[in-house]
């Protein structure tokens, strides 16, 4: 080093300088990514601790219902079946929304482990719609809201149509977006589901008249975990799973979902769903139906 000229010493000398600055500079954006990633760990335990305390609460609350009013049940006198038939509604009420929410949350599961995939089969749509509407019969009748479902599909069989895609994946989707509807909407309202086809697409929207969603919130409600009214009192239950779940199985089908709302005047959600390209054999009506031939014979 002491044989160096200053020329040659101030040289080295801002050579290692401009080192230490970029040693610097990589430390920092090293610091800045490290803080990033303690940011969303911390964001991801609150969303987690928030997800447990509400599946805990939509678990454990109708759990409760049924055990208190199938106890009430058997103490009720013969002759008053009144109030036999009123108990038993609202245990039905209340197994329905446990069934409900545990499909969602095991879907939820099966989605975050990447184990969900299409089971295509030629899938009866109107039967499929007309059963996600008659499972919440109980429900809208209770609230005074009367859904009403519109079909502009002209062609099929008959009254039928069928259409390639995944019937428990659509029944859940259409459920969710019912339940959603119902959920936000004011009592003795009513809730407009709508299904027309554009060549191979199906296309289908559920519009309520409730509560609405501020332009702010519609960026975030199909985000996980998420609900807009989180407080401790507030009277709508759910726990923001099923929007999630909804445009993660509409993923996985290819399909879209986007939504126009006003604060205090209601939302209509709206999806595309892209007619399944693969072969398939047999038919599905709502998801359940085994379908014979005349020539069948069944045990």
């Amino acid at each position: 080093m002491s044989n160096l000229s200053d020329k040659q010493l101030l040289r080295e000398l801002r050579l290692r300088l401009e080192e230490r600055k970029k040693l610097d500079n990589e430390m920092k954006e090293l610091s800045k990514d490290f803080q990033g990633v303690t940011k969303k760990l911390k964001e991801s335990e609150a969303l987690k601790s928030h997800f447990i305390s509400n599946i805990s609460n939509e678990i454990v609350n109708p759990f409760t219902s049924i055990l208190g009013l199938s106890k009430a049940i058997l103490s009720v006198e013969k002759n008053d079946w009144k109030k036999v038939v009123s108990m038993v509604a609202l245990i039905h009420s209340e197994a329905f929304n446990l069934d409900f929410q545990l499909r969602n949350i095991f879907v939820a599961a099966k989605i975050e482990a990447g184990e969900i995939a299409p089971n295509i089969t030629k899938v009866n749509i109107r039967s499929l719609v007309q059963t996600v509407v008659d499972s919440f019969n109980i429900i809208s009748r209770k609230m005074g809201i009367d859904i009403k479902i519109e079909f502009n599909i002209e062609h099929g069989f008959g009254k039928n149509f069928y259409f390639k895609t995944d019937s428990e994946k659509l029944k859940l989707i259409l459920s969710n977006l019912l339940n959603n509807a119902l959920k936000y909407s004011y009592k003795d309202s009513q809730v407009i589901l709508k299904m027309w086809v554009d060549e191979d697409v199906l296309h289908a929207s559920v519009q309520d008249f409730g509560t609405g969603i501020s332009e702010k919130n519609q960026k975030i409600i199909f985000e996980r975990f998420k609900r807009l009214d989180s407080g401790i009192n507030s009277i709508n239950r759910g726990h923001g799973l099923g929007l999630s779940i909804t445009k993660a199985l509409l993923d996985v089908l290819g399909g879209e979902i986007g939504i126009e709302s006003q604060k205090g005047e209601g939302s209509t959600f709206s999806i595309v769903l892209p007619e399944a390209r693969n072969i398939v054999e047999g038919f599905s009506g709502d998801g359940n139906d085994v379908f014979f031939d005349e020539d069948d014979e069944i045990f």
